[in-house]
């Protein structure tokens, strides 16, 4: 139970944040948001605020901001259609009422002949009595149908209608707040678990080993390797790391005396790949201090999306498989082994997540972010908008090619973790 609560409370917040960043910057543009929801589905909990309604639904697999005049938002009345008019004191149509009867002393009923809902707003036709009428519509008209009740949205109010810069913010809002997210959970964790130095001193010397061999001691710190000054503990471990076997000059310092030794790496091998290892422990030592934490947050940020790139075009380039991919299974089962080691790790682990979040959406491919994006670069290009049925048809086969892949990698999971042992 605890592992679901973890996963729902990280998987929720990476999904909020990339959300929130949507609806702010939508709402900033002036733009109607009619939904906001975490998760997909079925409708758990619906709480209605001004002109949104913020939802949670069934699965907690990513979310969405719904947009006025997005994808089949649009209401359109076709000649002949009948419906309910109540009008307000003003003389405007406050609400048109759909499929069904009304009872209601203030409701005229109405044959359709012309109506528009985004430009001119207003609606005419045939009264009960034979009339022909024409009436404006409110800005703030509402459709209701089968009871439930959606505000219009003027064309100034759509998604469609607002400069291309503001468009192209509303939707890249989403993958940089899960960066910003990420930075805030680095900067936490670095002020309450202090940040590491990373000073390249060493803790303890394993006997036996080549370090201790060459006369490397507990408390040595290593300033010099081939030359090559060594100022954190990572420049040390990724030199050692690539040079096994290989005769190396090590510059210490001891009680403030430079020490010159000869050490060479032992050779592991893991995963087919070789690595050099001299035998010594290390943990850094921890500082507390605000100014660092902020820098410590936004180093490990940029650490991270690097590390997670290069994964990537790892991946692009055939050096992984698609076995190498993790769904929602496998995302589950490292929150799992990621949770037992404590709130700091889950954190940690949060943060990551965050940022491969945020990349995973800025790619070029139909349905994501990146893509609806690179629509955007072709319209700065062209001076005009893709038409929208052809984008809306690339999108649709890139969320269905999407799924296929999302059905694959839970397989591959799925075996992996509860077939293979």
């Amino acid at each position: 139970m605890e592992t679901v609560i973890a996963f729902i409370v990280v998987f929720g917040s990476l999904v909020f944040f990339h959300e929130l960043g949507h609806f702010i910057f939508a709402k900033r543009a002036g733009i109607m948001v009619r939904e906001f929801a975490i998760g997909f589905g079925p409708k758990i909990i619906g709480i209605p605020k001004g002109e949104t309604i913020y939802t949670i639904r069934l699965l907690p697999l990513g979310g969405y901001v719904r947009m006025a005049g997005e994808d089949f938002d649009t209401v359109e009345l076709q000649p002949g259609y009948r419906v309910g008019l109540y009008i307000g004191q003003s003389g405007d149509v406050e609400k048109i009422y759909l499929n069904q009867n009304v009872n209601h002393p203030d409701v005229l009923f109405l044959e359709t002949e012309k109506a528009d809902l985004d430009r001119e707003l207003f609606i005419e036709g045939y009264r009960d009595d034979g009339e022909y009428a024409r009436y404006p519509i409110s800005r703030q008209a509402v459709i209701v149908e089968r009871g439930q009740e959606e505000l219009i949205a003027p064309y100034d109010r759509q998604f469609e209608s607002k400069p291309l810069f503001s468009r192209f913010l509303t939707i890249l809002a989403g993958p940089v707040f899960n960066f910003i997210l990420a930075f805030f959970i680095f900067l936490l964790l670095g002020l309450m678990q202090g940040v590491p130095t990373f000073e390249p001193t060493i803790t303890e010397v394993q006997k036996d080993s080549p370090a201790y061999a060459a006369g490397m001691r507990d408390g040595d710190t290593v300033t010099a390797i081939e030359g090559e000054e060594i100022t954190k503990w990572p420049q040390l471990a990724e030199y050692v790391q690539n040079h096994p076997n290989d005769t190396l000059t090590f510059v210490v310092e001891r009680d403030g005396e430079e020490l010159t030794m000869d050490i060479t790496p032992n050779v592991i091998e893991e995963a087919g790949q070789q690595y050099g290892q001299i035998g010594v422990l290390y943990s850094s030592p921890i500082e507390k201090s605000p100014l660092k934490a902020v820098g410590y947050g936004a180093q490990q940020t940029w650490e991270w999306f690097v590390k997670i790139l290069e994964l990537l075009g790892m991946l692009v380039t055939g050096q992984f498989t698609i076995d190498a991919l993790s769904g929602p299974v496998g995302i589950y089962k490292a929150t799992e082994e990621v949770a037992q080691y404590g709130v700091f790790n889950l954190m940690h682990w949060a943060a990551i997540l965050s940022i491969n979040l945020g990349i995973m959406n800025l790619l070029p491919l139909p349905a994501l972010d990146g893509g609806r994006l690179l629509f955007f670069g072709f319209e700065a290009i062209r001076g005009k908008p893709v038409d929208k049925q052809k984008e809306g048809i690339v999108h649709f086969i890139g969320i269905v090619l999407l799924m296929i892949l999302m059905v694959v990698v839970t397989w591959n999971d799925i075996q992996r973790f509860f077939f293979n042992g």
